[in-house]
This record gives structure tokens, C-alpha cells and sequence, in this order.
């Protein structure tokens, strides 16, 4: 197989392309053969050491979506020729073909293709544990969401709209303002001209919002406080500006008693039951038609710190993927 590796946390000048044997099947595996494989801000992590990886050589990247090319023993719930997908397995995604445990893969819809599962996937399941679990959103409410036009935001934008919330959404341009507004996104604040807690409480008539969903990190948070209401909850899910440090949680207080948690989804589908639940959940909006996806901007999986490069850069809207 072809697969993507570094030899060291660093840059994305460290990602190669080299060959490796297959591995060998354990009892409870699946190969894999990817047809697509997701890129998302949580790689970029792991590959500058935010996320230290656990030993070197090592693959990059937990998402993706293929064929079951052989079962390893005691797998009966699925079968070879299966179209599966996973967006929780081993990191080694980036690659030709992935050794998964078969407790990780979902078995696919017919009506969703292999490129626009690993699309969404991690994001969509990343989206239902913010809005599903974490903190339920209900009807009428008006939430904020940061990056509205990224991967996770776009799809977030969406599943809000189909729940009944009214959405207030954050981005960098006026071209992605104008995308989150197809999306469905009722109030849209350029952050880089417009002042977000100001407009919030403008939005809002004072009466600010509950919950705050922020996956940039450390140049949002300070301000994602100021849009909560008393007791509101910060969400704080990502680090796309770098990690938040040097909290004064005296500071939660002096704004409200307000809540803050970071969470990750790794603890929201850690069973096999809450990880089909989350799957079902996130297909059937899919499948309404409540969240459309978006064909992925595709790269070679040779060019996979090309895709690198232009995530952090935020050049892209939408989901990126690499093709084997």
C-alpha cells in the first residue's frame, strides 16, 4: 500500500509518500481500501505535535471511506465487497489502504457516496455531539457558531436550521458571508471588520445568546464570553488559531457565571452503540435533506500538505478530501 508518513512532528514539508506492506489482519479487524479520506483541522494538529502522536514513523489522518477488501476473525456483522466508513479509526488514513477495528466502521447508505462520507463524516458527527448532546438545541433558540464556512460550521449552519434555531454565524470574508447565507444562516458577522460581541447584542437586543459554539480557538475565546448570556455555555471544540492557554477562571464569574467545556469526540461515540446512535442521527438529516454536502475540493493523496497548507491557510470553504 501507499501511504503518507512523517518522521517528526514539524511542517507539512515532513509529509512523504512512501510503500509499506499490508499488515497483517488481528482477530476483529477489517482491511479497508480507501476510495476517499478526509483532511481536517485535527491532522494539522497531530502533525505540528498540539496532539502528540505516540511514536514515529507515523500516518496521518482518522477518516475515511472505501471497500472491505478481508475480515479478520470474529467479524460477522460485516462482509468483503461492504461499503463502510470511519471517522474514529487509527490514525494511517492518509493512505492507499487502512487495518481498522470493525467496532469503528459504519456501513453506508446506498444514497451516500464514498467521497462525500469521508467529507462529513468527522465533521457531521463532530456537529451532533455539539448541537445533539452536549447542549440540544431546540427550536427558536439563536446560537452562535464560529467558522460558519468551514467544514464543520457548514454543516452545523444547516442541522441548526433544520432543528428551528435562528443562527448567527462568523467568517473572515464577505465571500464565504454570502455562502453561509445560502446555507440558511440568519445573521452573518465579519469578524475581521465587524466587532462580534457588539453585534451579537445587537442581534440579540441585549438579550445575548445561551451557547456559543467555537472551534477557532485562541482568538475567539475572550470574545465568544462577551456573547453569552448568565450561565450561558462556551463550547470550545477546536484550536484552528492555536490553543486557548492562561485562563483566569475568575473571569467566568465576572461574566455571568458562565460555563466553558472542551470537549472532544472521541468521548461522545466511545461504545459501538453511541457511535452507530450519532451515525444514524447524522444520516437521517442527511437524508432529509436538512444537510446537504457539498461536493469535497479533491487532491491527490500525494499532494495531501498541498491540502495542509491551504486548511490552515483558511483557503478553502467546505470539506477537502485525498483520493488514493
Amino acid at each position: 500500500m501507499t501511504r503518507i508518513e512523517i518522521e517528526a512532528h514539524g511542517g507539512p514539508e515532513n509529509m512523504k509518500l512512501v510503500e509499506r506492506d499490508i499488515p497483517d489482519l488481528l482477530a476483529g479487524q477489517v482491511l479497508v481500501r480507501h476510495e476517499a479520506i478526509g483532511v481536517n483541522f485535527i491532522d494539522t494538529y497531530m502533525r505540528t505535535g498540539l496532539y502528540p502522536l505516540p511514536s514515529f514513523p507515523s500516518g496521518l489522518g482518522g477518516e475515511a471511506a472505501g471497500i472491505v477488501e478481508a475480515l479478520g476473525e470474529g467479524v460477522d456483522h460485516m462482509a468483503v465487497g461492504d461499503r463502510v466508513a470511519y471517522c474514529s479509526g487509527p490514525i494511517g488514513a492518509y493512505a492507499s489502504h487502512n487495518v481498522v477495528s470493525a467496532d469503528t466502521l459504519i456501513l453506508l447508505p446506498t444514497s451516500i457516496s464514498a467521497k462525500k462520507a469521508a467529507a462529513s463524516m468527522l465533521k457531521g458527527l463532530t456537529v451532533q455531539y455539539l448541537i445533539r448532546q452536549i447542549y440540544p438545541v431546540q427550536a427558536g433558540e439563536t446560537v452562535l457558531f464560529h467558522a460558519a464556512a468551514g467544514g464543520v460550521g457548514s454543516i452545523a449552519v444547516q442541522w441548526l436550521k433544520a432543528l428551528g434555531a435562528t443562527v448567527i454565524g462568523t467568517v473572515g470574508s464577505e465571500e464565504k458571508a454570502d455562502l453561509v447565507r445560502n446555507l440558511g444562516c440568519d445573521h452573518v458577522i465579519n469578524y475581521r471588520t465587524e466587532s462580534v460581541p457588539e453585534r451579537v447584542l445587537e442581534i440579540t437586543g441585549g438579550a445575548k445568546v445561551p451557547v456559543v459554539f467555537d472551534g477557532v480557538g485562541k482568538d475567539t475565546f475572550e470574545g465568544s464570553l462577551d456573547c453569552l448570556r448568565q450561565r450561558g455555555l462556551m463550547i470550545s471544540f477546536g484550536n484552528a488559531s492555536g490553543p486557548v492557554e492562561g485562563v483566569n477562571l475568575g473571569i467566568l464569574a465576572a461574566k455571568g457565571s458562565l460555563m466553558v467545556t472542551r470537549p472532544t469526540l472521541a468521548h461522545f461515540v466511545a461504545t459501538r452503540e453511541a457511535l452507530e446512535n450519532a451515525s444514524n442521527d447524522f444520516f437521517a438529516v442527511m437524508s432529509s435533506g436538512g444537510v446537504k454536502i457539498g461536493a469535497p475540493i479533491e487532491y491527490a493523496l500525494a499532494d495531501a500538505a498541498q491540502a495542509h497548507i491551504d486548511l490552515s491557510g483558511r483557503k478553502t470553504t467546505g470539506s477537502l478530501v485525498l483520493i488514493p
